[in-house]
This record gives C-alpha cells, sequence and structure tokens, in this order.
C-alpha cells in the first residue's frame, strides 16, 4: 500500500514536472505566430487549442520606434514582457496629424512612420507577442475623430461636432481609407502585409469609442456596423473588436446599474459586441477616474471592479456567446492613497478574476494592464505605468498570472 502510494506521489509529481516544463517553454516561445488566432465560441483559440492572453498596453511604441536613439526601448519592452511570460500587447496603429504623424493629413502617410509601425510588428513576431492595433482614437491625443472632423471641416464639410465623425461620409472615407492603408501595408522589414501577419491578435476599430450626442448609441451602432464590414471585406483571417470600455446602454436598462456614473456615452455593451462582424468583447476599467466623488475609497472601488467584471462575464457567456478581454486596467500613483502594495491587490483581483473565469471554462480570455515601459521614459508616464524593473513585486504578480494561464492553456 505505501509503495503504491509512493508510486502514485512520483506520478504525479512528474506530471507537474512535464507540465511546467511545458510552460516554460510555451513562455519562451510565448506564440509562434504561425497561425491566426481565431475563437472557438466563447473562447480563444490557435492551433485548435485553448489560448489565453497575459499582456500589457504601451501606446507609445510607434512613437518611439520611429526615432533611432529610442527604437530600442520597443525591442526591450518586448523582451522584458517575455521574460515574464506576457503574450499579447496593445498598441497604436495611428498618429494623425501632428509631429512625426503616420497620416500626416487623409490619405497621407509619413513613410518613415509606417516603417517605424513596421519595427514594432516585427519586434512583436520576434518575440513571439501578439499585437491588438487600434486604428483611431477616441480623444484628440495623437489625432483622433477629432482631426478627422478638423480635416473634412479644412476641405469644405459643415460638421456641427465631433461626433459627425460618425454619420459624415467624407470623414468615414477618410476612415476607411486609413483602414485600407494599414491592413494592406506591406512590411518593410517582414515583406508580409499586415493583412496576413499571425502576429497581428486583432485589429480594434477605436480606442474607447464614444459617442455622447447620442445616448440612444444608434449612431455609433451604425457606424460599428459599418466600418466592422468594410475590415472584414479587406481582411477576414484576423479577429476583430470594436474597443468598448464596457458601459451599458439603453437596449438593457437593467444592466445600466452596473455603470460608474450617469455620463451619457454613447455605447451599448450588449448591441455593439452583437454585431456578427465583432468577433469578441472588450471592457476597461478605472473605478478611481469613473466612479462619483466621494466614492473612491479602496473598498467602494474593489466592490465595483468585481461587479463591473462578473456583470460583463456574465453577459459574454449568455447573451454575446463570445470571448471577452479585459482590454485596460491599471492603478495610478497620482490619485491619494497609493502605494505598490495597492497596486499589487489590485492587479492581483484582476487576475484572480481572469483566471478563475478560465478555469471554469468561462468567456474571459485574458486581461492587458495600462501600461508597460521601460526605465528613463518618464516623459510619456501617466500615473499607471509599470516598469519591470523598478518594480518587482509588480513584476512577480503579472509573472504568476502567465505562468498560471499558460499550464491551464496545456491541460485544458
Amino acid at each position: 500500500m505505501l509503495v503504491t502510494r509512493l508510486f502514485n506521489s512520483f506520478i504525479f509529481l512528474a506530471l507537474l514536472v512535464i507540465i511546467y516544463l511545458n510552460t516554460y517553454i510555451y513562455m519562451a516561445k510565448a506564440n509562434p505566430n504561425q497561425e491566426f488566432a481565431q475563437t472557438n465560441g466563447s473562447h480563444f483559440a490557435v492551433n485548435g487549442k485553448p489560448l489565453y492572453l497575459n499582456g500589457f498596453n504601451a501606446y507609445w511604441m510607434l512613437y518611439y520606434a520611429g526615432d533611432p536613439s529610442t527604437k530600442a526601448k520597443v525591442a526591450a519592452a518586448f523582451q522584458q514582457a517575455t521574460k515574464y511570460g506576457m503574450n499579447i500587447a496593445r498598441t497604436w496603429a495611428f498618429s494623425d496629424g501632428g509631429y512625426r504623424a503616420l497620416q500626416v493629413s487623409p490619405g497621407s502617410y509619413n513613410e518613415d512612420t509606417f516603417k517605424a509601425l513596421d519595427f514594432v510588428v516585427t519586434e512583436a513576431r520576434e518575440y513571439g507577442v501578439y499585437v491588438i492595433l487600434s486604428l483611431v482614437n477616441n480623444f484628440k491625443d495623437y489625432g483622433g475623430r477629432p482631426r478627422y472632423v478638423e480635416w473634412a471641416r479644412e476641405r469644405g464639410q459643415s460638421l456641427k461636432n465631433e461626433d459627425d465623425f460618425y454619420t459624415n461620409a467624407v470623414v468615414k472615407q477618410y476612415y476607411k481609407n486609413h483602414i485600407k492603408a494599414v491592413l494592406t501595408r506591406i512590411n518593410s522589414i517582414t515583406g508580409v502585409a499586415y493583412k496576413d501577419d499571425p502576429t497581428i491578435f486583432a485589429w480594434e476599430l477605436m480606442n474607447e469609442a464614444r459617442c455622447p450626442t447620442d445616448p440612444s448609441g444608434t449612431l455609433l451602432q451604425e457606424w460599428i456596423k459599418e466600418m466592422a464590414a468594410h475590415v472584414k471585406s479587406i481582411d477576414n483571417h484576423h479577429l476583430l473588436e470594436a474597443g468598448l470600455e464596457g458601459f451599458y446602454g439603453e437596449s438593457v436598462p437593467e444592466r445600466q446599474k452596473y455603470n460608474p456614473n450617469n455620463t451619457p456615452v454613447g455605447t451599448d455593451f450588449i448591441t455593439n459586441n452583437q454585431i456578427p462582424d465583432i468577433d469578441f468583447a472588450t471592457i476597461h476599467i478605472y473605478p478611481e477616474q469613473w466612479l462619483p466623488p466621494g466614492n473612491t475609497s479602496d473598498e467602494i472601488q474593489l466592490e465595483f471592479v468585481n461587479k463591473w467584471i462578473q456583470a460583463h462575464i456574465q453577459d459574454s457567456d449568455s447573451v454575446l456567446k463570445k470571448p471577452i478581454l479585459i482590454g485596460e486596467f491599471g492603478k495610478s500613483y497620482k490619485y491619494p492613497g497609493y502605494s505598490e502594495q495597492k497596486r499589487n491587490s489590485y492587479f492581483q483581483k484582476v487576475y484572480d478574476a481572469i483566471y478563475d473565469c478560465a478555469k471554469s471554462k468561462g468567456p474571459c480570455g485574458g486581461g492587458l494592464f495600462w501600461q508597460l515601459m521601460t526605465q528613463g521614459m518618464t516623459n510619456f508616464g501617466d500615473g499607471y505605468e509599470v516598469v519591470l524593473e523598478s518594480s518587482p513585486s509588480t513584476a512577480n504578480i503579472i509573472h504568476q498570472q502567465s505562468l498560471r494561464l499558460a499550464v491551464l492553456s496545456s491541460i485544458t
């Protein structure tokens, strides 16, 4: 009997060793980027196997890659990310007008900046990291839809406000042309068209799309339908997401109680993500920014975060029947009461929700914190940056999440 128990224990330990060896091999390669990521029901998959994602945002990559004196920061970020098992990054494929623009004016591109984007995609490919490329910003940073509206006004269009971005035919064509320019771009380093490169995990229609002048959500709904169809007409290989933060709209009034405030944003998590060409849903989480003043204690924030995540997981599973990705979350040192320990606890809270969902075969496929930076980038810091070399305790939490998701992939 003792011999049998010892033998069984040995077999169990041997299996654990095999799993962890496979995990480290998996992390070393992150992903071979030889097959396109897909969805299988409410899960992500690659090569017919489950795919779980742990990663980071790094909006600054296009800008830094465009300067020979800073482009090494891009490679360093990918190198450090893979050291801690991360396998996905999200960054901008836009810079509309302004200094070192990608799109200088409608349809006119700076080739040097496009080569910088080529470098970002190539480095991701070299390190085996997927990338989500966002195609325009909701905000004025790096141009965004305000710049598109400005361009149209300069060319004779009579537009009332920035929300005309979603309805004006000239503006919409500018954006469609940008979609085509990026998706059909031939990478100057690899010779592979972006639309044919499995390194790209997904396209994102807009970073944090909003349309506050139309609380009904109708304008944004029609825009997402039109632009999603346009993307798929050019590239039907890659996944596509809308770039939403997760706010509920008028289609399901009873879910609006989960919204952090009463500010109308013109999005609808349910109907926007039910569009057939949208492959998966996203949410962002910023309780310290979103919750009304006076409701920002750590306890209230964590309670909101838990309800926000669980409500969207439930809807992704039972209503959308699509995967969901936590596209942004973080904790800023610019708010009162910050400590690295509190940031670590917050990251752990989000990571546990992701892992528990994945472990139970739920629809949440991973998360990306905002944002990863390397040392010497203080001018791009916004309070949320994580510098792994300077924050070993946070790096360890990120690493442990990568490990357990990789193990989960190997046994599911």
